[in-house]
């Protein structure tokens, strides 16, 4: 193995990424278990959402607290507008897969009661990231670069020092081999590049120019939560973006119901071939895609499928669903903590809606009930969010 590819493998494992990613795509041989059937019970305790959802409520650590954005930048709560966002009506549903696609965390389903919400018809833009950046002067955490003393408290002891050139302004870039790998091994693909950021989302030498109608990414779930700040807004619970990504239907597999993603025309941005070396393109794009580039669901929503993953504003647990009991659950905001048996040390928050790297034989993301994770401060290529408001 040549050394630039070691090196490359152990940057991504002394940042605690690796397994980020791994946990973050990988669903191909996930084991699966058939839901478990209950009869509702029509109570439950009602949980008031509220609308500014901080990263201080449960008191766990950030992995890098000196490139939190949010703790050099002060960022004052807007006034919300609601222009861009649709009106998602109050009503009930279950939540979780009720086939035997899912992996564990996504069951048993339950039954859950949703207050009507604003919510934005498309991921935040480039454009109006940027909007936010100008006012406020914010520096996203992919800007930022990490210290060693601050890293150092989350690794095991005795983690060596990487080299000091490995303590740079980075983030996550999707580099695709030209040859199919074993899909066991996330850094086959991703590669943690100097100078990439929302602004240059493949690297310093690419940008956003032209591309303002385009979804910001390369977005830590801080810098996600200042802009929500910011606009008066706030991320979605993970209850609201699974009720709302279903659009109305009952009972449906994807936003636009039952049909497979590559039957019929086109639904979303997700990938075609043999991942991650070959893209066929079938949908028109081999990254992420403009905003409104694909048919909304039953609400108006665009891109709840696909495109890029979204922040939502629960901490992750693999069993949250588990705890949650029988009977009508209102308005649940998520665990009071984080757990991910893939990566225990480190607390997660949970991302939805697949992206543009999602395949039926490695990633279903796009599925409305497939529940993923990551550390609050990751940014990747493909993440993204959008913001919602309680206020009418």
């Amino acid at each position: 193995m040549p050394n630039s590819v070691k090196m490359h493998r152990n940057a991504l494992r002394t940042y605690g990424l690796y397994l980020v990613i791994t946990s973050l795509i990988l669903s191909c041989g996930s084991p699966k278990k058939e839901p478990e059937k209950q009869e509702p019970v029509l109570k439950g305790t009602h949980r008031k959402v509220p609308d500014t959802i901080t990263s201080c409520e449960t008191g766990l650590p950030e992995r890098f607290p000196a490139r939190s954005g949010t703790a050099t930048t002060e960022i004052t709560e807007g006034q919300v507008s609601h222009q861009g966002m649709v009106w998602i009506p109050a009503g009930t549903f279950q939540m979780g897969a009720s086939d035997n696609e899912g992996r564990p965390d996504e069951y048993p389903t339950h039954l859950v009661r949703i207050d009507g919400f604003w919510m934005d018809e498309t991921e935040v833009t480039n454009a109006q990231f940027r909007e936010f950046t100008e006012a406020t002067g914010y520096i996203t955490t992919a800007e930022k670069a990490p210290k060693w003393e601050d890293l150092k408290a989350q690794l095991p002891p005795g983690t060596p020092k990487p080299h000091d050139s490995l303590f740079v302004a980075a983030s996550l870039v999707f580099n695709p081999p030209s040859y199919p790998v074993p899909l066991s091994d996330a850094s086959q693909w991703w590669s943690w590049v100097k100078g990439a950021n929302w602004k240059h989302p493949e690297g310093p030498d690419s940008s956003i120019t032209g591309k303002d109608h385009y979804p910001v990414v390369h977005i830590s779930w801080d810098d996600a939560n200042a802009y929500a700040r910011w606009a008066g807004k706030r991320l979605p619970t993970e209850a609201e973006w699974e009720y709302a990504s279903r659009g109305g239907l009952d009972d449906g597999k994807y936003p636009w119901g039952n049909e497979d993603i590559e039957q019929g025309s086109p639904k979303a941005n997700t990938w075609q071939g043999n991942f991650p070396d070959r893209n066929t393109g079938w949908d028109s794009y081999s990254l992420a895609a403009p905003v409104k580039s694909f048919a909304p669901n039953g609400y108006g929503l665009y891109d709840m499928a696909g495109n890029v993953w979204e922040w939502c504003a629960d901490w992750y647990r693999g069993d949250y669903y588990e705890h949650i009991g029988k009977g009508i659950v209102e308005n649940p905001a998520g665990p009071k903590d984080s757990y991910d048996p893939m990566e225990p040390g480190i607390p997660k928050k949970v991302i939805r809606g697949g992206s543009f790297l999602c395949n039926a034989s490695y990633c279903k993301g796009y599925r409305v009930t497939s529940r993923m994770k990551s550390s609050p401060d990751t940014g990747m290529q493909h993440t993204g969010f959008r913001c919602v408001s309680s206020v009418r």
